[in-house]
């Protein structure tokens, strides 16, 4: 059994979006990140970044004592080697789908997170900031749509690369882009978007997440104003 320690961020639709494709089992355990749950002492024991999402595999293929991952791209490597699906067996395509999962994870991520911050989340506008992630936003789109032309996904079928990638792109309208601009996304999105196995991966976020509302001060420290010294008590 997968237990996943899950909040419905982009990073935690990741997982869903595979454990749902390949019905792989797995129990639940929300960590509400505004309420600060990723300080409890538990949490830190596997997932020492206070970060979510992680795992626990209680039945590793090695017959060993139950295993814990943290960092999404490493959960997505460690469940496609554990299930044989979503990387290809194959060297060249491997390391296609390898090298896209690395660009999501270090790019593409991060860059639109920063989006997301200054955009949404900072409790002042400042355009600097504003203007410098909406347009290195705009470049990483470019760099998939050109990577997805002629291609159906990023790296040979359908794999962990989609998969890392796709929830990041969902609030393509908050980030400022327009998908209209880029037509090979657009498609790779719809694609992706219609499979059973991603809308019930959102479903599972759904039935989590509090829902909206205001954001309050403690939750915006304890997203955002984090130290060295946060979560110790």
């Amino acid at each position: 059994m997968i237990h996943l320690h899950y909040w419905p961020t982009p990073n935690g639709h990741k997982i869903t979006l595979f454990l749902e494709e390949t019905g792989l089992p797995y129990t639940l355990h929300p960590v509400n990140i505004g309420a600060g749950e990723q300080f409890a002492p538990d949490f830190l024991k596997i997932a020492p970044n206070n970060r979510m999402p992680a795992i626990v595999d209680d039945a590793p293929a090695d017959g060993g004592e139950p295993i814990s991952i943290f960092e999404s791209g490493a959960i997505l490597l460690y469940l496609a080697e554990k299930t044989g699906r979503f990387l290809a067996p194959d060297l060249r395509t491997r390391f296609e789908q390898t090298q896209w999962l690395m660009w999501q994870m270090g790019g593409l991520g991060p860059m639109l997170g920063q989006n997301h911050h200054f955009n949404r989340y900072a409790p002042e506008k400042i355009p600097y900031a504003i203007d410098r992630y909406v347009k290195e936003t705009n470049r990483l789109y470019g760099v998939l749509d050109r990577r997805l032309e002629g291609r159906e996904y990023i790296a040979g079928e359908y794999s962990i690369a989609d998969m890392a990638a796709y929830p990041w792109i969902v609030p393509h309208e908050a980030q400022g882009q327009n998908l209209a601009d880029f037509p090979n996304v657009q498609r790779w999105f719809e694609a992706i978007r219609t499979r059973p196995a991603t809308e019930r991966a959102y479903t599972v976020g759904e039935t989590v997440s509090a829902g909206g509302g205001e954001m309050t001060d403690e939750m915006r420290r304890n997203l955002f104003g984090q130290t060295a010294g946060s979560g110790r008590g």
